[in-house]
């Protein structure tokens, strides 16, 4: 087709759980509209959505990929989402990007964990969506079933629009509520049939259920159907989509991607029923300034976009894929990016095909493409002509709630391993790699185990290195309870010039930092002023390593009160060494300890799973602070060793099929008990 028109422009996210048929669905759809001369399987790793490495390999996908078709002379823009937990990065990045989506459900009679989150995303942020029922042509599948599981959850927002069509217990085609029209399944499409005598009441009664529904969209309607007690076609179609787009009706229909049945009929839903650009809800950005705008999409203003994804290539280099919310992108414009301040040289403009890119001279408000060779400009960004300085708001990303230690699988590695790290952080800000200030690790801290082991495996294949995965230090450190007092001898005579040097000094708690305080309580020139900064230098050193399991000492008040000396043998390097010497006696009669970092937690899920979580967290030694409801959800507040939650996501996914989830803060330093304590000291001595 030409030239593409805003309204003529539906942006899509297909969603939904893990192992769903998302992608089966988008490449059926891909077919239909002629993007793609032959259907492609997930089984057979050649669809045009999952083309990493990776994702052949795990049959999931792992990253968004964007294509599009037309019908019926309007623009599909795809988006294939992940619906594995890990991947909710990609989920927040895809409806920055979209308009509606599409929801894929498994037709085994329930409602999917993965399903039921993208629904309540959808309902909170006002996303207009559709219900697929996928593999209605499976053994054991139950379309109606499905369709009461929804209800169940979701009341009469779920709206079918179509009556299933059975024989033998299996969707065989639908009776189009709207139009009254039936079809019957075929190999890549569907056949017009007479509506089956045992359906006409039904579906006369679904019809005048969604007539009420349209004409409570809209007053006009309302009146218009009291007066005259039905509504034309065309009117429910409009009420319909309006109360798809206020999120009060959500229309669910069935078919099966894998066999290509019933999809063509989501297409003419996804035309017919799906908002354009221009009915979009307005998307946040400030000025200059700092106010607040509201943007919808406008072609005659100056040109602004947001990147919503970044795909980072050794080979090809980094390509930025955009959604264009104002104006139009043209080949060889100079923009501006207002996050970072630069300005940037569009060079070339491409439509998505999974992997592969179609050039274009220019994208319109509305639609999504991609740029190359952006210097400068990352995932989240605004891009915006000069005269439009506005930035959109941050994609918000989940923050990281798994932490692993990384290091390079080979000796000499380390440089390659963390700059590939690096460029692959480009392309997912879900994931950091950071130095651990406390204990010196490098760590890598992400969404779950799948994400790192991907992240890890990409590293081989994409740069040619290795890296190591293993769980990372905890920060203990030690102090101690009580006081004592030690001397430090220390005396050494080698032949010629000899080294000697002996000091008395206090350990207790209570230095006015926090960490370590050293006090000069000498008196008569019993150290010598010269050497003193010696004795405090000795401990500073020594208090790295404390005396039960080696970890650093704080909260260490250190007085020093007296001492010896030799007029000839004593040095600088004899009063370091007295020092520590004392240090190492007097701390293990002071009632050493070993101290735990303590944070505190938000952990959120739904009543029913209250019990176990709580029972879990006593065995963590935990403490419950209190709980309260919100949004429907239980919140949970509570406390807890670190030491006892480094694979708390991983456990709680599990507690909860993936409905939990928490928010981790630290909180202080805590004496560990005596039995774990034992426990540290031993696996320290290893």
């Amino acid at each position: 087709m030409g030239k593409i028109l805003s309204e003529n422009i539906r942006n899509v996210a297909i969603i939904g759980h893990s192992g769903a048929g998302k992608t089966s669905l988008a490449e059926a759809i891909l077919f239909n509209g002629k993007t793609i001369d032959r259907l492609g399987k997930t089984t057979d790793k050649n669809t045009v959505m999952d083309y990493d490495e990776q994702e052949m390999q795990r049959g999931i996908s792992i990253s968004l990929a964007c294509a599009s078709t037309t019908w019926q002379d309007t623009k599909i823009n795809i988006v294939d989402v992940p619906g594995f937990y890990d991947f909710d990065g990609e989920f927040e990045s895809a409806m920055r990007a979209i308009g509606s989506a599409v929801l894929v459900a498994d037709a085994n009679g329930t409602l999917a964990v993965g399903a039921e989150k993208a629904i309540d995303y959808c309902l909170r942020r006002h996303i207009p969506l559709m219900i697929f029922v996928n593999g209605v042509d499976k053994e054991n599948a139950n379309y109606v079933a499905t369709v009461e599981a929804f209800r169940a959850k979701y009341g009469r927002k779920i709206s079918p629009t179509h009556l299933p069509i059975l024989r033998d217990g299996k969707m065989k085609g639908y009776v189009s509520v709207i139009s009254g029209k039936a079809f019957e399944f075929s190999p890549g499409g569907r056949e017009p049939i007479a509506v089956p005598e045992n359906l006409v009441q039904d579906a006369a009664a679904l019809k005048e259920a969604l007539t009420e529904a349209a004409a409570e969209t809209s007053e006009v309607l309302l009146d218009k159907y009291f007066a005259e007690g039905t509504l034309t076609n065309d009117e429910i179609v409009a009420g319909v989509r309006s109360g798809l787009t206020a999120g009060e009706t959500i229309p669910i229909m069935g078919g099966s991607a894998l066999q290509n049945m019933g999809v063509i009929n989501l297409m003419y839903e996804i035309v017919d029923l799906l908002p354009s650009p221009f009915e979009r809800r307005p998307v946040l950005a400030s000025d200059e300034k700092g106010e607040i705008l509201s943007i919808v999409c406008d072609v005659d203003k100056p040109f602004s976009a947001q990147v919503f994804k970044t795909v980072a290539d050794p080979f090809v280099g980094k390509l930025n894929m955009i959604r264009v919310f104002t104006g139009t992108l043209k080949s060889g414009m100079t923009v501006y990016n207002s996050t970072t301040g630069e300005k940037e040289r569009i060079n070339s403009i491409y439509i998505m095909k999974g992997k592969k890119q179609e050039p274009v001279e220019e994208l319109t408000a509305g639609d999504i493409g991609a740029v190359n060779k952006l210097v400068n400009t990352n995932t989240s960004n605004t891009l915006c002509d000069e005269s439009f300085k506005i930035k959109y708001y941050d994609i918000a990303f989940p923050v990281p709630v798994l932490t692993m230690a990384i290091s390079a699988a080979k000796s000499g590695e380390e440089d390659k391993v963390f700059q590939g790290l690096n460029r692959l952080a480009e392309e997912d800000l879900t994931f950091k790699v950071e130095k651990d200030k406390e204990t010196g690790e490098m760590v890598i801290r992400g969404q779950g185990e799948t994400q790192l082991d991907i992240i890890c495996k990409k590293l081989k294949s994409k740069f040619g290195c290795e890296a190591v995965l293993r769980d990372p230090k905890v920060a203990f450190k030690e102090t101690i309870m009580g006081s004592a007092e030690a001397e430090g001898k220390h005396k050494k005579q080698t032949g010629g010039a000899g080294q000697y040097g002996v000091v008395n000094i206090k350990f207790e708690s209570g230095a006015a930092d926090g960490e370590f305080e050293f006090v000069d309580a000498v008196v008569g020139g019993a150290v010598p002023k010269q050497f003193i900064p010696a004795v405090e230098k000795g401990l500073k050193e020594a208090i790295t390593k404390g005396v039960l399991a080696g970890y650093p000492v704080v909260n260490l008040k250190c007085t020093l009160f007296d001492g010896k000396y030799h007029p000839v043998d004593s040095k600088e390097v004899a009063f370091v060494s007295a020092a520590k010497l004392a240090y190492d006696d007097g701390m293990r009669r002071a009632k050493p300890v070993i101290l735990e970092p303590v944070y505190s937690y938000k952990i959120t899920v739904p009543d029913n799973f209250t019990g176990d979580i709580l029972g879990d967290m006593n065995k963590r030694r935990g403490r419950i602070l209190g709980m309260e409801t919100v949004d429907g959800l239980q919140e949970i507040s509570a406390e807890a060793p670190l030491a006892e939650m480094l694979k708390y996501a991983i456990d709680l996914r599990s507690m909860t099929q993936g409905r939990g989830k928490f928010a981790a803060e630290f909180l202080r330093y805590e004496e560990v008990p005596f039995a774990t304590q034992e426990k540290i000291i031993a696996e320290a001595n290893k």
